[in-house]
């Protein structure tokens, strides 16, 4: 199977998963947000969350993501994941504890709705990385980061493959090299953690050092 057919197929599976009945652990975090989450009310529980993450989820500080224009698939996911202790962070799994399912979908309903801003991508790496974005490399097995995130990395929402537009580079870089690592994830199953973790633990050891910083540089100017 090419490159092609398989990121589509994988979308196709990822999708099929999060459309399963209710009760099956990847159906929940596609149900809550669009069923109960209001923007209101998590424009008024966002008040903490903007001390790392920023005014209407832009972050200065380039350690901690955007979370403005995220879909909200995404972050109740990842929200219900810090939760329950799958992703480990000193910040945000003890605050995550305290959030319930109402908190979580506001939340998630709110940022999806701001407008991402920030930095520019870096002259150095960017056209470089937006090789990789786009084109991938087919001779070592890398599909384009294109065919799941999307043409200007607003991301996919029916396969909860999320937004990469306007991410704080340094931020990238770190997820890409937990995610070939393996600590982006605890537990004893890392690779099924959540829908996408296959994929990316799979992926991210298949790129160079220098080709998650390209890449990385290539998603932070991207609007």
């Amino acid at each position: 199977m090419g490159l092609a057919a398989t990121a589509l197929a994988l979308s196709a599976a990822l999708a099929h998963a999060q459309s399963t009945p209710a009760g099956s652990a990847a159906a929940a975090p596609a149900a809550g947000p669009f069923t109960t989450g209001t923007v209101a009310s998590g424009e008024a529980k966002a008040a903490l969350c903007s001390a790392c993450h920023g005014p209407q989820g832009n972050s200065a500080n380039p350690v901690w993501p955007r979370l403005a224009g995220q879909s909200a698939v995404y972050i109740a996911e990842q929200l219900q994941l810090f939760r329950a202790g799958v992703r480990s962070d000193p910040t945000m799994k003890p605050l995550a504890s305290t959030l319930s399912d109402q908190d979580i979908s506001d939340l998630a309903v709110y940022y999806e709705a701001q407008t991402p801003s920030g930095l520019e991508a870096d002259p150095s790496y960017w056209k470089a990385g937006q090789a990789v974005y786009l084109s991938g490399d087919p001779a070592r097995n890398v599909p384009a980061c294109v065919a799941c995130h999307g043409p200007v990395g607003r991301g996919n929402l029916a396969a909860g493959y999320p937004a990469l537009r306007a991410q704080q580079s340094v931020y990238v870089i770190k997820q890409l090299n937990d995610y070939a690592s393996g600590a982006r994830y605890t537990g004893a199953d890392t690779a099924h953690a959540d829908p996408n973790s296959v994929m990316m633990l799979t992926l991210a050891k298949r790129l160079t050092p220098e080709e998650i910083r390209d890449v990385a540089s290539y998603v932070q100017g991207m609007r």
